[in-house]
């Protein structure tokens, strides 16, 4: 056995895990553990441990402490007006802990440890924020359910939202109107105000085309899904329309939003074609804010660097918005994919993560239509769409 490096009056034994080290004023039993030649009394290390422990909770307590004092402020910039983040206070504050630094950390290591904290305390500040929007899960725990014509959007079923890209003709509308029927389907998408990238595109029928979806709605109990672009025509279009729709292009039009808001009636919300999922809850409390809570997300796809498909689907965003927010979330795979192929898979894709709708374009003939020619459905195509989805719905 090797000799114990202590003096040679003590007598060292093995026993099992421990050594009895024996000296002439007294007996120690400790555990030792070996590091290289240096031995460590574990009496020594667990002392020092429970100084580190001590010390930890001390830390903790004194973060919790600074936690509060955070969110105190936090309210304070908030009725101010005043920007969370302040790059000035966080510069004073970091030379300060340099200016007192002892060691035998440096300096940076502090600095980088203590940005760390003042990241999580802006964080804190911004949880608090989202607890009081009216649209936060923290503010409403339970599910927003919006009754469109008896079809509760929210509810835990699956419902689909179908139609032509733009109303082009009474005809064109009501074949695919009858075709909806045949799935039981009650709510008909349709644009009569189009918002085109090309200001030579066609530009929709307007309030003619509004006077179309109505006729057909009422002559088979169907609800009206239809984007309005001017807030001075909200007004008008309650007498045409179930859900105002609002596009991407118009996400943030806040006057838009806001008009919106101030009516009774339910509000489909479609996230913008570069905007984060932040940006998008902000414009629904923008509507929500105004007394309205019958609001319906869309996510149409965002704009990537990927050209395989018109937009990026984010399937992503369904649970986020689910968990952030307690609005219903519906998917329209027509814009987000611009691919009849990938209608189906998207459209399964979106059910399964929980979105509470599918949205897609429908058309007579597509070859002919005047708007999206290249992604809408026909009609047979469409029953197929159905079919696959009603029975991929009924395994899930």
């Amino acid at each position: 056995m090797n000799s114990f490096p202590y003096r040679k009056t003590h007598k060292v034994t093995v026993l099992f895990s421990s050594y009895i080290i024996e000296s002439q004023n007294e007996k120690i039993k400790a555990n030792l553990y070996k590091k290289g030649e240096v031995f460590l009394l574990s009496k020594d290390l667990e002392s020092l441990r429970s100084q580190v422990d001590e010390l930890n909770l001390r830390i903790l307590k004194l973060l919790n402490e600074r936690g509060n004092v955070v969110q105190e402020i936090g309210k304070l910039k908030e009725v101010q007006g005043v920007k969370r983040f302040d790059p000035v206070r966080e510069r004073h504050m970091l030379d300060l802990i340099a200016e007192h630094n002892d060691g035998p950390f440096e300096t940076s290591t502090l600095q980088h440890i203590f940005k760390k904290i003042f990241q999580a305390g802006l964080e804190l500040q911004e949880d608090d924020d989202h607890k009081t929007l009216l649209v936060s899960r923290k503010k409403k725990p339970e599910d927003t359910i919006v009754d469109i014509k008896g079809e509760k959007i929210g509810d835990g079923q699956a419902h689909f939202i179908m139609g032509p890209c733009a109303v082009e003709s009474y005809e064109q509308v009501k074949l695919v109107a009858e075709a909806m029927k045949e799935h039981g389907l009650k709510l008909m998408r349709g644009g009569a105000f189009k918002p085109r990238t090309s200001p030579y595109d066609f530009q929709g029928l307007g309030i003619e085309g509004l006077k179309i979806l109505r006729q057909v709605a009422d002559e088979l109990d169907m609800g009206i899904v239809s984007e309005i672009l001017n807030p001075n025509d909200i007004e008008m279009s309650l007498d045409y329309v179930d859900v105002i729709q609002i596009g991407a292009r118009n996400m943030q039009n806040f006057e838009l939003l806001k008009a919106a808001g101030a009516v009774n009636k339910p509000v489909l919300l479609k996230r913008g074609l570069s905007a984060t999922i932040e940006e998008f809850i902000y414009a629904a409390e923008y509507i929500i804010a105004q007394g309205n809570g019958q609001i319906i997300l869309c996510e149409r796809g965002i704009r990537t660097y990927e050209r395989a498909t018109r937009n990026t689907l984010d399937i992503s965003a369904v649970p986020i918005l689910k968990k952030e927010t307690h609005l219903p979330v519906v998917v329209d795979v027509t814009h987000s994919t611009g691919r009849k192929d990938l209608l189906l898979p998207t459209a399964k894709a979106a059910l399964a993560i929980g979105a509470d709708a599918v949205m897609a374009e429908v058309h007579p003939d597509p070859a002919v239509a005047l708007s999206d020619s290249a992604q809408q459905m026909d009609i047979p195509q469409f029953h197929e769409f159905m079919n696959e989805l009603r029975a991929f719905n009924m395994k899930k």
